[in-house]
């Protein structure tokens, strides 16, 4: 059986792990062995099907300003800490011996982790059987504010790896409009659609009745403000005597989370986790939610009403791009973070209950888990092909149509 090593790197909310996890069960499922190598906290709850996961000494973001990286402990890494964590994945490459090193969002970024990345990149580079190596990243990039940032990571490119994996739609969002080096290493780019889970993760955890108002704060790391403005908005709202349900997530602020876990009266839910968010879409009257890459995916694929607002502190640009790419399709609505507020979220869910529901998929191509395991399939094929032929190694098909 081929093996995948697939390195993932979450740093403050879930959705780079989430997304990950989608594409690690889609491997397996395609019949690649999977060795997920997670480099963030443990998030329990998430699923990855058949992959064996790899769990590095864990490490996270201070806040989300990304002023620092704390260890599972809380404290900042040293120099001590990066070369015990670089051993261990070092370590974990040589035992799992892959076909197919697969690392997410590096070198675009994650310039952090570049003591133990590259490091990795020149092992699996100077192996006799070195694996196909190859980039897993969303469609749109967060803007970089210091000058060379694309070129160095273009150049990265070109000198380590054989494709790049696109997960999204040229015809939405070209990986032009984020990444200003793109035509450097247009052959190198696969376009393989949306991740997004083609099934519910879970059965219902429980009754859930149709036609409530669902409010999520993603992971939650950074989910109060949007949390506090839903239900401040509610009184104010045409919703207000609807049912509403609010997921925190798991990293919503443990003493905040307590105080609206025994403040839930009639009518009104508050939980924790649902392991099965992406299944309540579909019956909800209504989402209101951040505007993460997997919470998109998944409203769309449910055709929900759904208002969304992207997560924009520091120089966090990325989810305001792709929810001001969707509303323009009919989507979403967008409330901006800096405009979030009851009032102004109430008259948003005014406007969006009276709008017809979208249609389940909208049209777009959601099938990009099932399209990456089917071209790491066709990759090992040709890598085998290339070594049994005697030819030059093109171990990813570098250079062939650049969409599946």
């Amino acid at each position: 059986m081929s093996r995948v090593f697939f390195y993932v790197q979450n740093l403050l909310g879930i959705g780079h792990l989430r997304r990950a996890a989608v594409l690690a069960k889609a491997m397996a499922e395609a019949g690649l062995a999977v060795d997920f190598v997670a480099g963030g906290m443990p998030v329990a709850g998430l699923e990855f099907g058949r992959a064996r996961l790899v769990q590095l000494p864990p490490v996270r973001s201070a806040d989300e300003r990304f002023s620092a990286l704390l260890d599972e402990r809380g404290r900042p890494i040293d120099e001590a800490w990066r070369q015990r964590r670089r051993a261990a994945l070092l370590d974990a490459f040589a035992a799992s011996s892959p076909d197919i090193l697969l690392i997410e969002l590096y070198p675009f970024g994650r310039r952090s982790f570049r003591f133990e990345l590259q490091p990795l990149l020149e092992a699996a580079s100077a192996r006799p059987d070195r694996p196909a190596i190859l980039c897993s990243v969303r469609d749109i990039l967060v803007e970089k504010a210091k000058p060379g940032r694309a070129e160095e990571a273009a150049a990265l490119v070109e000198r380590h790896f054989d494709t790049v994996l696109v997960h999204g739609d040229p015809a939405v969002a070209p990986f032009s409009a984020s990444f200003p080096a793109a035509s450097r290493i247009a052959e190198k780019l696969r376009y393989t659609g949306y991740v997004v889970e083609p099934r519910p993760a879970a059965e219902p955890s429980g009754p859930v009745p149709e036609g409530e108002v669902l409010v999520s704060a993603g992971g939650g790391a950074v989910g109060r403000p949007l949390v506090e403005a839903a239900l401040a908005a509610r009184p104010r709202s045409a919703a207000r005597d609807l049912p509403w349900r609010v997921v925190l997530g798991p990293q919503y602020p443990e003493a905040e989370a307590a105080r609206l876990l025994a403040s839930a009266g009639p009518g009104f839910a508050v939980e924790r986790f649902r392991p099965d968010l992406a299944s309540l879409f579909g019956r909800c009257a209504l989402s209101i939610s951040q505007a993460g890459y997997n919470t998109i995916l998944e409203l769309v694929a449910a055709g929900a009403r759904a208002i969304v607002v992207p997560f924009s502190a520091g120089a966090e640009s990325e989810q305001g791009v792709r929810a001001r790419l969707f509303e323009q399709r009919g989507f979403v609505t967008v409330v901006e973070e800096r405009a979030l507020g009851p009032e102004s979220l109430a008259a948003a869910i005014d406007r969006v209950l009276a709008q017809p529901r979208p249609v389940p998929g909208g049209g777009l191509k959601l099938d990009g888990a099932r399209e990456t395991a089917a071209f790491l399939l066709e990759a090992v094929a040709r890598r085998r092909a290339s070594r049994h032929d005697g030819a030059g190694q093109d171990p990813a098909g570098a250079g062939e149509s650049r969409r599946p």
